[in-house]
């Protein structure tokens, strides 16, 4: 019997050092979040004043372009048809333009037309101006960049990538548009990734605190990751999970144990 207790003994040991083994990496990386975090979101606060509407067009950038004043395409604009009032983009079918790599675009009649370092209202004026100089009677231009884009990932219902199809998009539009959280979902662990890949800056947003909602680091930008965590009670019944997976084979190995010695003893 005393060696059952001394064999039970050390296996107990074990179990409660494999159980802190297991907290520790935990404990560290909660700290150094902590940490790293007022840093992060006065970083994210100074980012985020900026909208979709500040956006400046890059090389890569779709966009839609169309006059709202008429229904023909700009694959339509001719010479030929330059007399008839307001030929122009497509109102009812999306026509895209792909801003080349010396940040331009090629649009009928016109050529290319420079539109990188231009917001999207600036590029529509720009091209509205052009197009009124030479082809069309009062247009109407209305540029969209299609490509603008933001991750949402974690405890959401539709994981993925989603268009930013207005000038303000906001965290709480961006989750509606995700499906909304899972039953597991922290709404106070939800954290916004921002920046390029050399230099990304992070901020934990509480949704159950209403300055947070209100907080201009709730405005989406493009490339925007949005990282939904999971709440604490399913956390903390996923370590006793791992906990139990990581004593089962010391438990299997004093099951055996106390048999071996069982039919010894007999």
């Amino acid at each position: 019997m005393r060696i059952l207790y001394t064999t039970y003994s050390i296996l107990l040991l074990l179990l409660i050092l494999a159980s802190c083994t297991y907290k520790l990496p935990q404990a560290v990386s909660s700290k150094k979040k902590q940490a790293t975090a007022p840093v992060a979101d006065s970083v994210l606060i100074q980012t985020a004043i900026t909208n979709i509407s500040n956006y400046r067009i890059q090389p890569q950038d779709v966009l839609q372009i169309r006059n709202m004043q008429n229904s023909k395409s700009i694959a339509d604009i001719t010479p030929a048809t330059s007399t008839s009032p307001g030929n122009a983009l497509a109102t009812t079918q999306a026509e895209t333009f792909q801003v080349e790599d010396d940040g331009t675009v090629a649009l009928t009649a016109l050529g290319h037309v420079k539109v990188a370092g231009l917001t999207r209202a600036e590029a529509a004026k720009h091209i509205e101006d052009l197009y009124k100089g030479v082809l069309l009677k009062n247009p109407i231009i209305d540029v969209k960049i299609v490509n603008l884009k933001v991750t949402i990932l974690g405890e959401i219902k539709t994981p993925g990538n989603y268009p930013l199809v207005k000038d303000r998009n906001t965290l709480i539009e961006m989750i509606g548009n995700a499906g909304g959280f899972t039953e597991v979902a922290d709404q106070k662990n939800i954290k916004i990734y921002r920046g390029n890949q050399t230099d990304t800056a992070a901020t934990k947003i509480d949704l159950n605190n209403l300055n947070s909602l209100a907080a201009q680091r709730t405005v989406i930008q493009n490339d925007d990751v949005i990282i939904i965590g999971k709440n604490q009670k399913t956390l903390q019944k996923e370590n006793l999970q791992n906990i139990i997976t990581t004593a089962q084979p010391f438990l299997i190995l004093l099951s055996t144990i106390l048999v071996v010695l069982s039919i010894t003893k007999n």
